[in-house]
């Protein structure tokens, strides 16, 4: 049956070579058997910039995302908190499409709206005044103009004081905010969302404004991979090893 499937939170890295060989894995066996893959944020554990696109790490996980679309599968990118400078260059070289956060899908004739996640997380002021500072045009072009190199060493450091701040915050605060989960619904008049970021992977079943409505949450791929098949039927979760 003609399906589509949705993945987030893969956060690849060469440090983490086992969650590097799962997505392959899941590109040459899996992804080409569905019509459309959509990687809703976070497929690296970040992105200093396009230019990075060829070390060979990188390449190789391009060449792979390229080889999977050349073979009939629509490849879709959304970006996440940790890889919101990938643009075009990188998108071509994946031979993938950019999606803008929030993006509504009619999903087999069910609309379904798409997002990371991370716009839903309310609660945490601090990052979302970061996200917002981070997603400016005038702070993106002037982070770009620095040497590659610096641009990678900030991130580290980023990385560190985010993980730092994590301690110190509630798992509540990090998780989505009810009310930005409705207004969600009623922004796009669907009744199915799918996001990542969180992490927390569940089908949660709620009621806005009356209406039925289905909220799936994307896993991370800490130490098995998650995706989510929908067809003309429904959705239901894989589990990847």
């Amino acid at each position: 049956m003609p399906h589509t499937l949705f993945i987030s939170d893969l956060h690849l890295s060469e440090g983490e070579p086992h969650i590097t060989q799962l997505f392959l894995k899941f590109l040459r066996e899996t992804a080409p058997q569905a019509e459309a893959l959509y990687i809703l944020g976070d497929l690296f554990e970040y992105w200093a910039g396009d230019d990075d696109c060829d070390t060979p790490y990188h390449r190789e996980i391009l060449d792979a995302m390229r080889t999977a679309a050349s073979n009939g599968t629509r490849l879709f990118i959304m970006h996440g908190n940790r890889d919101f400078l990938m643009d075009q260059d990188m998108a071509k070289a994946c031979n993938a499409t950019l999606l803008p956060d929030p993006y509504l899908l009619n999903l087999y004739g069910t609309p379904t709206v798409l997002t990371h996640g991370d716009i839903l997380c309310t609660d945490d002021v601090q990052y979302q005044a970061f996200r917002k500072q981070v997603r400016d045009a005038t702070w993106r072009s002037n982070f770009l103009a620095q040497p590659l190199e610096q641009r990678k060493a900030i991130i580290e450091q980023l990385r560190k004081l985010s993980e730092e701040n994590k301690q110190g915050k509630a798992m509540e605060i990090m998780d989505v905010n009810a009310e930005a989960v409705a207004n969600m619904f009623r922004m796009h008049d669907c009744p199915r969302m799918i996001h990542g970021h969180t992490h927390r992977q569940k089908l949660h079943h709620l009621t806005v404004d009356g209406k039925e409505s289905e909220r799936w949450v994307l896993g991370d791929w800490h130490a098995t991979g998650n995706a989510i098949r929908c067809d003309a039927t429904g959705c239901g979760y894989l589990s990847l090893s």
